[in-house]
């Protein structure tokens, strides 16, 4: 039953509110809850077999005549299926919550799927193995399994709403002793009920107030309605401002030989949202989650150096060639440099190709706007195509950027907005970037009001609590989409 405790309140809010007005009486499916996990893998691995099967098959016939070797087929689901699942269960994607949330489902399977295959793909060309391996299968394979699987997620969590929605799923009988409010009280009975659990008796613990000893009469009585009775097991769901009191009448509940879980309600339910780990003999819940640890850290730096790097050798040409037009477009420097905040407040220069007729640093800078007359011929090209923003691979070579971060703001607007938006300045707690989250969400460009700055903010904050290397693939990927639709790019 620990699953309650971290699914509970991370159940898709648009079930939870439908389930108020379905039946109970509805026909229970043989699926419980807690197997969802299990049988959602098995169908994954399920699907990657089935496609590496069909696309191997269809292509030897195809070319060759022949179905081909369904070994080799095999094999290859076995290796993708191995690492493609792996990586869904450490992101934590089959739990049934997470089922839910079909838009981070496609995202996280289309960035895993794609990352996999690249991995084998460069695996097959580094061990020289490729005539081993066709490329018109490989492909078809690639192209069937993301297909499936997407289609899965859609049956998934149509099956799950409904199942939930219609409290269909099965799942064991269970005693509710409940300490808490009456809204709480019936919230966490619907949810348990949705989530497919057969309530047998629901019992209300009185407030303290009353006294120990009704309390006590509460939890005697519940213990008596058990004993010989179908149950399996017991949850407790209760506000813990009471939990040394409480402690000592689920004591009482030892007698049983059943499970009894305590589902945390109210303002203290929020800390076992939060990720924890054990520090010796105590408990250490992490209520901040740290920008990177050393070895993210150190990951994310490489991947920055060697892609910075091989951007600034690839684009030389272009960049040159940028530079030779600005010089013979206006007078002036190539390269605009401004102090910018960058990671833990430090102060840096960020480069950009120069786009305008004047190089503002100092306290008071105007930004930039729709047909700025302060911007050049060229400059206008240049800052649509995000082309102006290339020299700052230099800046993430040096390491005050990376390639992935929010964006920094001139010192004179990090002042300004630090007065004017709540948390601006939790920002800094990661190095800025050249694209970003709030980027490729449409908070580009200028912000004229605190409304756009907020919403710049808030983007920029859910990044820093949610960082992975997924994450910043996905930006990095939807910054090439930005770029071409060139929005508020002026």
């Amino acid at each position: 039953m620990n699953f309650v405790k971290r699914d509970i309140n991370v159940v898709d809010s648009a079930v939870v509110s439908e389930l108020t007005e379905q039946s109970v009486s509805a026909q229970k499916w043989p699926i419980r809850y807690d197997s969802i996990e299990f049988i959602s893998i098995a169908a994954d691995v399920a699907v990657i077999f089935s496609a590496s099967t069909l696309a191997g098959v269809i292509y030897h016939i195809q070319a060759y005549g022949t179905p081909g070797d369904i070994v080799q087929y095999f094999g290859s689901a076995a290796l993708v299926s191995a690492l493609f699942v792996s990586l869904m269960i450490s992101r934590g994607m089959y739990k049934p919550a997470a089922l839910l949330a079909l838009r981070n489902q496609l995202r996280t399977i289309f960035l895993l799927w794609i990352a996999v295959f690249f991995l084998l793909a460069g695996t097959v060309f580094a061990l020289k193995v490729g005539t081993e391996v066709s490329r018109g299968a490989s492909l078809l394979f690639a192209a069937f399994g993301l297909t499936t699987l997407t289609v899965l997620r859609i049956f998934w969590r149509s099956i799950l709403t409904k199942g939930m929605t219609n409290r269909r799923l099965s799942g064991r009988r269970i005693v509710l002793i409940t300490d808490c409010g009456h809204r709480a009280e019936t919230d966490l009975a619907q949810t348990l009920t949705s989530l497919g659990f057969r309530l047998e008796r629901h019992f209300t613990l009185p407030p303290p107030e009353r006294g120990g000893r009704h309390r006590a009469d509460v939890i005697s009585t519940a213990i008596e309605c058990v004993r010989g009775s179908e149950v399996e097991e017991i949850i407790v769901g209760a506000d813990l401002k009471h939990w040394t009191e409480l402690r000592r009448l689920i004591a009482k509940l030892r007698i049983l030989p059943f499970p009894v879980n305590v589902i945390p309600v109210g303002t203290a339910s929020e800390i076992f949202n939060h990720p924890s780990h054990g520090l010796g003999n105590s408990v250490c819940v992490e209520v901040q989650r740290g920008p990177l640890t050393p070895m993210e850290y150190a990951a994310k730096r490489c991947i920055d150096v060697v892609a910075a790097g091989a951007g600034l050798l690839v684009l030389f040409p272009l960049l040159a060639v940028v530079a030779i037009t600005i010089k013979l477009d206006s007078p002036g420097p190539v390269l605009f440099r401004q102090r910018r905040c960058g990671f833990n407040g430090r102060c840096f220069q960020i480069y950009k190709f120069r786009t305008m007729s004047v190089l503002e640093d100092g306290p008071t800078i105007a930004q930039a706007q729709c047909s700025d007359s302060r911007v050049t011929p060229l400059g206008k090209w240049l800052r649509r195509t995000s082309i102006d923003e290339l020299p700052q691979l230099l800046n993430v070579l040096e390491g005050s950027m990376s390639l992935v971060g929010p964006r920094p703001h001139a010192l004179a607007h990090d002042t300004h907005f630090d007065k004017v938006v709540r948390n601006y300045a939790f920002r800094h707690r990661v190095k800025p970037g050249l694209t970003g989250w709030a980027q490729v969400n449409g908070c580009r460009g200028p912000t004229p009001t605190p409304e756009d700055i907020e919403r710049r903010v808030e983007h920029d904050l859910w990044y820093i609590d949610n960082w992975s290397f997924g994450l910043d693939l996905a930006i990095l990927l939807q910054t090439i989409v930005e770029v071409m639709r060139s929005r508020n790019a002026y």
